[in-house]
């Protein structure tokens, strides 16, 4: 990872597509350029504390704005309640602070900034929620646009001006779909498929692709990285992680994709591991830990940095520090 990390902002063609697919577009890089890039060591992260959410917080939807601006919606409370808050850490603050509130209360939700706005797909409380809510920090936010049926558990990152909503749980059953939703559109339109159903999957989106590791299939934790390419509607696999690994944040910085924390299949499995995956071998790495063994933070990039909010530890505590992790070492 170069100095200046570039945050990957939380974007398919077939709908039938299966995993096993050629990447498309681009000739693949010769194998010297390859090896090269998998013998560099990941850059470590490594974190500080910058302050504490207005209250504990876990698997707030997470993404940041172009000015730098990381916002946290929804999620659960220390009850397992859903909340309708929506957090903001600014660039350069120290005072995390709620600025304003979803339309109604939400968790299992996913987040996604696309140009200046930051926009909130579905989400769970009694049901599954199909609503598209743009987030609109110190006001009402609103909902724009719909998805083409109610799902929770989902996860998202954008590509240009394009989001992605990566797999869920429509209330009976989870989902294989690959989702794609622009500004202005009504409904999100289906466009690729996951070779597995998966709920709870870590996405970030780096070189023009997804990358979706791990996540929930049926009731088991998953350890596939795939890379999902919007020009020809296919997710391949390209590696494994070292364990299995879900409830688990992904953020793209640079070249690389971070995963950070997560559990196993079971609750009390937490992690402090951070990973660096390289998505042109598949290569996962040690890349520093996490201040404790959490699943179910927000993180995004921004301005150079990862913000990481809040998650759920072993013993089901449900946290509200912020701390900020850059690169180093």
């Amino acid at each position: 990872m170069c100095a200046a990390l570039l945050a990957g902002c939380g974007g398919s063609s077939s709908a039938g597509a299966r995993s096993g697919g050629g990447s498309g577009g681009k000739s693949a890089a010769p194998a010297s350029s390859t090896a090269k890039r998998a013998a560099q060591p990941p850059v470590a992260l490594h974190s500080r504390s910058i302050g504490h959410l207005p209250a504990p917080l876990m698997d707030p939807a997470t993404a940041a704005t172009k000015a730098g601006q990381v916002l946290l919606a929804g999620g659960l409370n220390s009850a397992d309640v859903s909340v309708d808050g929506i957090e903001s850490v600014g660039p350069g603050t120290r005072a995390p602070r709620q600025t304003g509130r979803l339309p109604r209360r939400l968790h299992d939700a996913a987040a996604a900034g696309i140009g200046s706005g930051v926009y909130f797909f579905g989400g769970g409380d009694l049901g599954s929620s199909a609503d598209i809510t743009r987030l609109r920090p110190g006001g009402t936010s609103s909902v724009v646009a719909r998805l083409p049926i109610a799902a929770s558990d989902v996860a998202a990152a954008s590509i240009g001006s394009t989001a992605y909503v990566v797999g869920g749980y429509d209330g009976a059953s989870p989902l294989n779909s690959i989702l794609a939703w622009r500004p202005g559109q009504a409904v999100a339109r289906r466009v690729g498929r996951l070779p597995v159903a998966l709920r709870y999957a870590s996405v970030a989106a780096v070189g023009g692709k997804l990358l979706i590791a791990g996540g929930t299939a049926g009731v088991a934790a998953e350890r596939t990285i795939l890379l999902f390419d919007p020009a020809t509607g296919r997710a391949r696999r390209i590696g494994r992680l070292p364990a299995a690994r879900t409830h688990a944040a992904a953020v793209s910085l640079g070249a690389r994709v971070y995963l950070l924390g997560g559990r196993g299949s079971d609750q009390g499995t937490q992690t402090r591991q951070i990973l660096a995956i390289d998505p042109a071998t598949g290569r996962s790495r040690n890349a520093g830990r996490l201040p404790l063994a959490l699943s179910d933070v927000g993180a995004a990039a921004a301005e150079g940095r990862v913000i990481v909010a809040g998650g759920r530890d072993a013993g089901g505590g449900v946290h509200d520090q912020v701390w900020e992790l850059r690169a180093g070492g």
